[in-house]
């Protein structure tokens, strides 16, 4: 019995099976329900970035009003002046986005843990309240929320099993398999045949599932490269599954035991290992409760505020150097003016500070994790397809970096102007809407 012959068998089987067929049709339609979920959350997300652009637009057109109309601000709010850097940059109202990537229609990921857009003020800090952590993609699967890596990393392994659970072993039963010895020439051929076909079924499912998903977002029309290399990953992983199945298959006689042998396997890696691997990684990397920047936001900003101003003004000097050149450095009243608009330099170097011990924990914890990957397979699998949807830990970090930029790009364009005595027209100000816009994807 050649290769296709043993094909076209299994196709008949497999269409006379209505288990398999409805196993079949639940699948894609629980992935579907996961693309769109993936597909709804870009367009939620794109939508709010272009919501708030429209508005940073309308309050920079107020602003701008005020410098045509030769105003300092709003009447109702005297101590507001537009004319100086401080309460320029401070109504320049930028703020930095995560954009989502058009691939998070097929792994959510933390896109939902964390916060996508954070709006830039010389006193923000990466790790402010709206930057906090939420909740994570597998909780809130008890709200309803499902993505499409879900459904490949933990019920494509079941669909399979579904597929494959009876192969061999109904034979072995009926006693079947010396004739098939026979007419094939070999047992294993005849057993890895029958398994590359449900294979080949499961990948054309997942291209045709993975196409309709990129449909939803535009992920082909972005950039073909990363369309393949999520298929390449799936493919690695569909054959992950197929070989444990096809090692338990070839050694097993029963279809019970290889039935309890495929779902004992894929709890161990589902579950057990990636439940025992949290518990331990929480253990030995317990959560950061971010006392330390707690203090420093609400004890350590009291603290500095209430120095000398001649230490504030040595540690501002220490930051920016080019304040000695000041021409009312030596006014002791414009110093302490300008000392008390300058003020968020030091509190930023203060929170800087405070949050490095933050970001040293969550990258040990990361590389702790990634440690395990040699034996928690599906952990490997989930980052690898997050990272290719710009949804990973990483992703989020570097995030943070990029707002942490900003900020500094901020605050030294804001200091040095004050202190140089700058006085802000519109297009002064103009060119602080463009310093402060954040650039990257």
């Amino acid at each position: 019995m050649k290769n296709l012959d043993i094909f076209l068998y299994e196709w008949m089987h497999f269409v006379r099976s209505p288990f398999k067929i409805v196993a079949l049709f639940l699948f894609i339609l629980s992935a579907i329900y996961g693309l769109h979920n993936g597909a709804n959350l870009y367009h939620k997300q794109k939508a709010e970035i272009e919501k708030i652009n429209q508005k940073v637009a309308e309050l920079q057109q107020k602003i701008l009003a005020y410098y045509e109309k030769g105003e300092k601000g709003p009447k109702d709010r005297p101590w507001i002046d537009v004319t100086t850097p401080f309460w320029a940059t401070w109504n320049v109202s930028t703020y930095a986005f995560k954009k989502p990537s058009q691939a998070i229609v097929y792994s959510i990921g933390q896109a939902e843990q964390y916060s996508f857009y954070k709006q830039i003020s010389v006193w923000a800090s990466p790790y402010d309240a709206d930057m906090a952590e939420e909740i994570s993609n597998p909780e809130r699967l008890q709200s309803g929320t499902l993505d499409f890596s879900f459904i490949v990393l933990y019920l494509l392994p079941l669909f399979l099993l579904i597929l494959l659970y009876n192969i061999k072993g109904a034979e072995a039963e009926q006693g079947f398999l010396p004739l098939i010895v026979v007419q094939t020439g070999s047992k294993n051929t005849w057993l890895l045949a029958r398994i590359a076909f449900y294979g080949m079924l499961s990948m054309v499912v997942l291209v045709g599932l993975m196409l309709y998903g990129a449909m939803l977002t535009g992920v082909l029309s972005v950039e073909n490269s990363l369309f393949v290399k999520i298929i390449l990953l799936l493919f690695l992983y569909l054959i992950f599954w197929i070989s444990i199945f096809f090692f338990i298959l070839k050694k097993g006689k029963s279809s019970v035991i290889n039935t309890l042998q495929m779902v004992g396997f894929w709890l161990i890696f589902a579950f057990i290992i990636p439940a025992t691997v949290h518990q331990w990684v929480s253990i030995e990397k317990p959560a950061n409760l971010m006392t330390d920047f707690i203090d420093v936001t609400r004890d350590g900003q009291e603290k500095l505020f209430s120095q000398p101003d001649s230490v504030q003004l040595k540690q501002l000097i220490a930051l920016f150097p080019e304040i000695r050149k000041s021409p009312f450095i030596k006014d002791s009243i414009k110093t302490k003016e300008a000392l008390s608009f300058s003020a968020s330099g030091l509190a930023s170097t203060m929170m800087k500070v405070a949050t490095a011990p933050i970001k040293e924990q969550s990258e040990a914890k990361n590389t702790l994790i990634q440690q395990t990957y040699w034996f928690n397979p599906i952990t490997f699998f989930q980052n690898q397809l997050n990272a290719l949807a710009q949804t990973q830990y990483n992703d989020y970090e570097n995030y943070r970096t990029d707002i942490q930029t900003l900020i500094d790009k901020c605050i030294k364009i804001m200091v040095l102007d004050i202190w140089n005595d700058v006085k802000v027209d519109k297009q002064k100000y103009l060119e602080y809407c463009r310093h402060f816009k954040h650039n990257k994807p």
